[in-house]
Parts: C-alpha cells; sequence; structure tokens
C-alpha cells in the first residue's frame, strides 16, 4: 500500500468508527444523516473568491473546532456538543477518506492537501 491508500483507509476507519460511537450513544441516526453535510456549506466561502473560499472551507474542514466542542461537552455536560463534535469528525473523515482535504488559498477547489501526500 502506497502512503496515500493508507491515509484514505485510515480515515476510512476514523469515519466508521465515530458513526458506531454515535449509535453507541443512542444519539438519533436521522439527525447524524442531516447534519452529516452541514460542513459542507463552508464551500460557499468560494462565492466570495478562491483565498477566502479556502480559508472558510478549511476552517470547517480541520478538527480544532470539533475538538472544541467536545472540550465544551466535558466541561458544560452538554450532550448536543458531542453530538455536533460527533457527526462534524465523521464528515472530516469522510472528506478525507475520498481525497477531499484541506485546500490551498492560491489553487482550484480540486487541489488538496491529501493529493500532494
Amino acid at each position: 500500500m502506497t502512503n496515500k491508500q493508507i491515509v484514505h483507509v485510515e480515515y476510512a476507519l476514523a469515519f466508521a468508527l465515530s458513526i458506531f460511537i454515535y449509535m453507541q450513544l443512542h444519539f438519533p441516526i436521522g439527525l447524524f444523516l442531516v447534519l452529516l453535510f452541514v460542513p459542507d456549506l463552508t464551500m460557499l466561502g468560494y462565492i466570495i473568491n478562491k483565498k477566502i473560499g479556502a480559508i472558510v472551507y478549511n476552517l470547517g474542514h480541520t478538527f480544532i473546532l470539533p475538538l472544541l466542542f467536545a472540550l465544551g461537552y466535558l466541561y458544560f455536560s452538554n450532550d448536543d456538543l458531542l453530538l455536533g463534535s460527533i457527526i462534524w469528525i465523521a464528515h472530516i473523515c469522510m472528506d478525507r477518506a475520498i481525497g477531499a482535504g484541506l485546500k490551498y488559498r492560491d489553487s482550484s477547489f480540486t487541489n488538496t492537501h491529501i493529493q500532494r501526500l
């Protein structure tokens, strides 16, 4: 296996694990399906230009914010933060499993960090 293939498999397994954890916590699966693609709304930044689009898209497709949601859950004991965190992480893992990675500010939408592995 190449390094790129290993990365794709790792993210596919992380996506599956996210679904498993979500289901073990008895969160509604219908809500998972509805919210799974919400982070893709960050693509709307590309309406402005490539630079803003990449910044907004990358903000919605890094693990920083969903992990902060998970920390918020630990501090506030708010299940909605955990639910959102798991779905957001699942979305990122799903995207990376199919090769949709972080975007570069000066290139096309399809040019991602995963393609350069």
